[in-house]
C-alpha cells in the first residue's frame, strides 16, 4: 500500500510539474513503471513520441528491444523490474535533454530510486549514465561502460547502450549483452 501511495503521489507531481519548459510542449508526462519492490531498474534519457503520447516509458521500437533484452538476457518479465527516465517529458524533435532540464527532474528520479531501492540499475545510453553518475558530458559512453560496475549509495549502477542505439548500429548487441551478464550477476549475489 505504502508503494501505490508514493507512486500515485509522485506520478501527480510529475504531472503538475512547470520547472522547466518540457511541460509546455508535452502531451503526457512519463514517471515510470513496473514493479515498485524490484531489485533491477532501468533509466533511458527521456520519453520519444510514442512515450509522449502513451504516457508509458519505452513502448516504441526501443521499447520493443528493451523487452527482448529483459526476457532474452536476464531471464525476467517487464513486470519484474521499473522503468523509468532522466526526464519525465519529450524533449521537442527528441534531442538530448539539457544538462538543466535533467537537473530539474532529477529530484524525481532520486525519490524513485529511493523508494524502489533497486540492487542494479542499468542505465540506457550516455545521457541516462552521466545523470546518475555525475560524469562531465565529453566523457564517451565505451569509457563509461569500461569501467562497469559502479558502485553508489547501496545499488550498483550498469552502463549500457539505449536500445534505439541498436536499432541503429546491431553490432552493439553483443555489449549490450555482455553488460546485461553483469547486472544479472550482481542481481545473483543477492
Amino acid at each position: 500500500m505504502v508503494h501505490a501511495k508514493w507512486e500515485s503521489y509522485l506520478a501527480e507531481a510529475i504531472k503538475r510539474c512547470n520547472r522547466c519548459p518540457l511541460h509546455e510542449s508535452r502531451t503526457n508526462p512519463v514517471p515510470g513503471e513496473g514493479n515498485p519492490n524490484a531489485s533491477l531498474m532501468f533509466v533511458g534519457e527521456g520519453p520519444g513520441a510514442d512515450e509522449d503520447r502513451m504516457g508509458r516509458p519505452f513502448v516504441g521500437r526501443a521499447g520493443k528491444r528493451l523487452d527482448l533484452w529483459i526476457t532474452d538476457y536476464l531471464g525476467m518479465k517487464r513486470s519484474d523490474v521499473y522503468i523509468a527516465n532522466t526526464v519525465k517529458c519529450r524533449p521537442p524533435g527528441n534531442r538530448v535533454p539539457t544538462d538543466s532540464e535533467m537537473a530539474m527532474c532529477f529530484p524525481y528520479l532520486l525519490a524513485q530510486i529511493s523508494f524502489i531501492k533497486p540492487k542494479v540499475i542499468v542505465a540506457l545510453g550516455k545521457t541516462a549514465a552521466q545523470d546518475l553518475l555525475g560524469f562531465p558530458k565529453a566523457t564517451s559512453l565505451k569509457l563509461l561502460r569500461a569501467d562497469n560496475p559502479y558502485r553508489r549509495n547501496g545499488y550498483y549502477v550498469v552502463v549500457t547502450y539505449h536500445p534505439a542505439a541498436i536499432l541503429r548500429n546491431a553490432s552493439y548487441e553483443s555489449a549490450v549483452r555482455e553488460d546485461l551478464i553483469i547486472a544479472k550477476k550482481l542481481l545473483e549475489v543477492g
